[in-house]
Parts: C-alpha cells; structure tokens; sequence
C-alpha cells in the first residue's frame, strides 16, 4: 500500500554527517544528492515523499517544487520545518509516515496516529535501497536447532520475570514491525 512519506530534511542530512556549518554551495549539493536518494526509494517503493527543509531565516516566500517524483518544500520566512511537518500530520492522520528525529514532531504524529520512522532508521533503509535490497552490513547470525533441523533468526531475550515465550518480542514491537513490512 502506497503511503504519503513525510521527511525532514536535515535530520537526515544530520545523520548522513552535515553540519549547518559548511558553505551554501557543499549545502546545495548535500541536499541536491538527498533529493536524488529519495526520488530513487519513491521509484522503488511507489511512494508519494515530501522532503521539508528549514528556509525560515532567509527572506523569500514558501517554495514548492516537484523534482524527480519528490516534492521539494522550502519553509517560509519565520516557519520552521518541524511546523510545516506537524500540519502535514494533521491533514494525512494515519496515511503517512513521518520520518524525524525531532521528539516534537514524533509525538506529534504518533497522537494523529501516523507512523514514525527515525531519520537513522530511515537512512539505512536510504541505503539498502540504493543498493538493490543488498546491504553491507551485519545481519542477524541464526540459529540451527539440531533436533528440529529448522534456522531460527535471534530475537532479543525477555526479562526472567516475564511469563510467556521469552523469544516472542513484545506487542507493541511486533505490530511496528508489521506496519514497516511493506516500508
């Protein structure tokens, strides 16, 4: 199912090692290469993305564009991005997803019902999409039960005060993990 993907710009450029201390023109090139990150994952998954940077210091009017299947938002002069991101929330409610790292804006978005991504989160799965679902990462080692013959992934291990499958993950953590199935 095809989702409306919220992104803030600079958290993700934060995560990717930019700082607001670089010049205008390495700036313009960080976000030109985000843009083009996005439009590959909007391809790949057939989701409609929104990246929303912070412009409120500079003197010009709100800009929108539409580039590559992305729509590009630049705040207006005194707005910021985690402003213009909450709004959006409210309008889609539960048909977005609304990657950031902003506390603010998470909760935000988790009280109208959408689901959250972080921007670290989100940028690694930037990166597995660039590289065709292959990442280069670690994965999770299995385990092979010998008297079942079967190749079990590790799940984290619960409290020993827990009653239940101490291998099952929680509940909450299952039904993320169903709702970023398809993501």
């Amino acid at each position: 199912m095809a989702m409306h993907v919220i992104v803030d710009g600079y958290n993700i450029l934060g995560v990717r090692g930019w700082s607001g201390k670089s010049s205008s023109q390495e700036s313009e090139q960080c976000r030109e290469r985000l843009i083009q990150d996005l439009s590959r994952y909007s391809h790949r998954k057939g989701h409609s993305l929104t990246v929303v940077f912070d412009a409120w210091r500079q003197p010009h009017g709100e800009c929108r564009e539409h580039r590559s299947g992305v729509q590009v938002l630049f705040t207006r002069e005194g707005e910021r991005a985690d402003q213009v991101i909450q709004g959006m929330t409210r309008k889609y409610t539960r048909d977005c997803v609304v990657v950031s790292s902003d506390l603010e804006v998470v909760a935000t978005a988790k009280a109208h019902g959408a689901l959250t991504i972080s921007a670290k989160e989100f940028q690694g799965k930037l990166q597995s999409a660039g590289n065709n679902g292959l990442t280069s990462g670690r994965t999770a080692k299995p385990l092979t039960s010998a008297v079942y013959g079967k190749v079990e992934e590790e799940v984290p291990l619960r409290r020993p005060n827990k009653k239940g499958n101490p291998r099952k993950l929680p509940k909450a953590q299952r039904n993320r993990n169903r709702q970023l199935r398809g993501f």
